[in-house]
């Protein structure tokens, strides 16, 4: 079974939905965590063991 990972690409279309500046230059994970807060989350991706937080788009990458 393949992980379906989010591209940097739809992350980037993510970020400028949400007017979020300089997003291009972030890396991956940094702009994920960027955002996590910005839509009023925790910038768990990657972070936390276990992870039982729904419904959540990284979670599959994340907890892989």
């Amino acid at each position: 079974m393949s992980i379906k990972k989010i591209t940097k690409k739809e992350l980037n279309e993510k970020a400028a939905a949400l007017n979020i500046k300089g997003a291009a230059k972030l890396r991956k994970i940094e702009l994920i965590h960027t955002i996590q807060l910005t839509e009023g989350n925790t910038d768990c991706f990657g972070r936390i063991e276990n992870c039982d937080v729904t419904p959540c788009l990284y979670r599959a990458e994340c907890q892989a």
